[in-house]
C-alpha cells in the first residue's frame, strides 16, 4: 500500500535537515543493518532532538514507498508537540489547577484520538505521551479526535516516570487508572 507523500519524508539528508529545521517528526524508521558515517550522523541528530525511532526490515520501508529511501523514512507529525514544562506554569499563572492526562501503552491511533476528544470534554489541559510505544499522531488520530488534536496540547516526553516525578515536585497529585483495577476512581 502506498501512502501519501505528505505524511512522510525519506532519505538521509532530507530527514536530518527536516529535524534540524524544526519539522515535527513523529517517528523515524531505519532499515535494519544500516551502517556508515551518514547513519551515525542521522542517529546522533535523532537522539539529540529526542525523536522516537525504530529499526525495521527493508520490506517495511519498500511497502511505504518504492522511491529511493536510502533506508530511512520519517513520519511527519499531524500536530505540533508542546513542552510540558511550559504548559504547567502557564496553567498556574492563569489561576488554574492543572488537569493532565498521561497515557502509556495506547497504540491505536483511533483510540488515541477518541481519548483526546474525551479529555478535552472533561476539562483536561493537556495529554502527555511517551516517545516510544505510543500511537502515531496521524491524520486518522486527528479525525478520531473530531479535530481536538488540532488545538489540544499534546506533550511527548522521553520518560513518563521522570515527567511524573517533575509534576509531583511541581505540586500536582497523580491518580492512576487501568482497566485491570479493582477499585473505581471515585473510591
Amino acid at each position: 500500500m502506498m501512502h501519501s507523500e505528505k505524511e512522510f519524508i525519506f532519505g538521509m539528508h532530507p530527514v536530518m535537515e527536516a529535524i534540524r529545521g524544526g519539522r515535527q517528526i513523529d517517528r523515524v524508521l531505519v532499515r535494519r543493518g544500516l551502517r556508515g558515517g551518514l547513519y551515525h550522523e542521522l542517529m546522533q541528530v535523532v537522539n539529540e532532538y529526542a525523536i522516537p525511532w525504530q529499526v525495521v526490515p527493508q520490506e517495511k520501508l519498500d511497502y511505504i514507498t518504492r522511491k529511493n529511501h536510502q533506508g530511512v523514512i520519517a513520519w511527519l507529525s499531524a500536530i505540533e508537540f508542546q513542552n510540558i514544562e511550559n504548559i504547567v506554569p502557564r496553567i498556574f499563572e492563569e489561576g488554574g489547577d492543572p488537569l493532565l492526562l498521561m497515557l502509556d501503552g495506547v497504540s491505536d491511533v483511533r483510540n488515541f484520538g477518541a481519548i483526546v476528544r474525551s479529555a478535552l470534554c472533561f476539562g483536561a489541559h493537556a495529554v502527555i505521551i511517551p516517545e516510544k510505544n505510543s500511537a502515531r499522531i496521524s491524520p486518522d488520530a486527528v479525525k478520531a479526535s473530531a479535530g481536538a488534536l488540532s488545538t489540544f496540547p499534546v506533550c511527548r516526553v522521553k520518560s513518563l516516570t521522570k515527567c511524573l516525578t517533575w509534576l509531583r515536585e511541581s505540586g500536582l497529585k497523580a491518580v492512576a487508572a487501568t482497566e485491570k483495577a479493582e477499585k473505581q476512581v471515585s473510591d
